[in-house]
């Protein structure tokens, strides 16, 4: 299915546009949802370029350290079904304003206390991310349904865009405030979406209910598509993870500076722009993505090897490589779940069962990369584990995006 077969709701075939039609209403709209996309990422992102700070601080293991960012994509996965049923009894709009008030809630808890608040506060941002994560996908659909690739386009690259902006200035705010400073800075954020996105919420299509009747998830996971598209998510979202929880760590075990390290992981998320921009516009209008999977699994694994092979000569080519083909799997497997379904309700629903289990698999990432590399003293093996990884995420792409799996989930 591509944009032009998705069938919009019966009140929105008439609408011109959203801008067009909305004026000063439809600006509101597109900024509260662009500055809601900011706040996918950088309660996760934030972490990595500290972790060093935070172990030390806190007496913790390596093993240990990367379950702080297993905790969080753990409840992204165990509290993503959570969302449709939230979805269909408040709306989505008023879901979505209810993450980004739990989101600011667990970051600040998760910098200000001991061990238990650490891990209890990422436990609860984890959740809020998980409830975001599932409704945008519906949110594109129901607000911009002629223009689904273009708004996945959009929010993605705030996904993206929100990463790099952490991944940059948490270290900086770390050396002249502290860790817990730098942790606790994503709530600023969060606060400032909500406060924008509160009118949304409660006008217009925001009212309780515009999420659409809850789908039997029964029925989704007889579609072979489904499990496609799940696996296509998890093994995306796997790669990406370990990346985004160790690369500060592998750079500063290669010799290079922790602002450096920091700064190529703002880079690799940077370079996922370009790709987020770009990707979804053009896949959106194809009948099959399977060359855009392809394209993008290859980007990932020359970043991979570079990484493997010269993590210190050349860093920020691998990093740009590697920012490309994360940023293109991440645009292609949104918009895979955006394309597959008919409504807004059936877009959430797929995208709950998508992102639950891929997420649950991305959560192993994290926690066993550091165990690896616990276990053997270096990065060789944990970084092979993850080229292996690679070539299971072409395989489930290569399913989920062509043709023939492209009807409606």
């Amino acid at each position: 299915m591509t944009d032009s077969a998705a069938a919009p709701e019966p009140d929105e075939k008439a609408r011109p546009g959203i801008l067009s039609s909305r004026g000063r209403a439809g600006v509101l709209l597109v900024a509260g949802f662009v500055l809601a996309s900011l706040n996918l990422r950088p309660a996760l992102a934030g972490v990595s370029p500290l972790l060093n700070e935070i172990m030390s601080d806190l007496g913790l293991a390596p093993a240990a350290g990367g379950a702080i960012t297993t905790v969080m994509v753990v409840c992204l996965g165990l509290l993503a079904p959570v969302a449709p049923a939230l979805a269909t009894r408040l709306g989505l709009d008023r879901t979505l304003l209810v993450g980004l008030i739990v989101l600011a809630a667990g970051v600040v808890l998760r910098s200000s206390g001991d061990v238990l608040a650490l891990y209890a506060g990422a436990a609860v941002a984890g959740t809020a991310i998980a409830i975001m994560n599932v409704v945008m996908p519906g949110v594109v659909k129901q607000h911009f349904p002629d223009r689904v690739g273009l708004f996945t386009a959009v929010y993605t690259s705030g996904l993206v865009a929100g990463a790099a902006s952490a991944s940059a200035l948490m270290v900086p705010i770390e050396e002249r405030y502290g860790w817990r400073t730098a942790a606790g800075s994503a709530a600023v954020l969060a606060v400032a979406a909500a406060l924008l996105w509160a009118r949304q919420a409660f006008t217009g299509r925001g009212r309780a209910g515009n999420g659409g009747a809850p789908r039997p998830y029964a029925a989704l996971l007889r579609r072979p598509v489904t499990w496609y598209v799940m696996a296509f998510m998890g093994l995306q979202s796997l790669t990406f993870y370990i990346m985004l929880a160790w690369l500060p760590t592998i750079f500063r075990d290669a010799g290079l500076p922790a602002d450096d390290a920091g700064y190529l992981l703002a880079l690799t998320n940077l370079s996922q722009i370009a790709a987020t921009l770009t990707v979804p516009v053009h896949a959106g209008r194809t009948r099959s993505q399977v060359p855009h999977v392809v394209a993008a699994v290859l980007l990932t694994v020359a970043g991979y090897l570079g990484v493997l092979l010269a993590p210190a000569t050349l860093p920020w080519l691998w990093m740009i490589v590697l920012g490309l083909g994360q940023g293109a799997s991440i645009a292609l497997a949104l918009l895979i779940i955006a394309l597959r379904a008919p409504d807004p309700a059936s877009v959430t629903a797929l995208s709950a069962v998508a992102q639950s289990s891929g997420y649950l698999l991305a959560a192993l990432g994290p926690f066993l990369i550091g165990l690896l590399h616990q276990l053997s003293g270096g990065w060789t093996l944990p970084l092979a584990a993850g080229l292996a990884t690679c070539g299971l995420q072409l395989a489930a792409g290569v399913l989920a995006g062509r043709p023939a799996a492209g009807g409606p989930a």
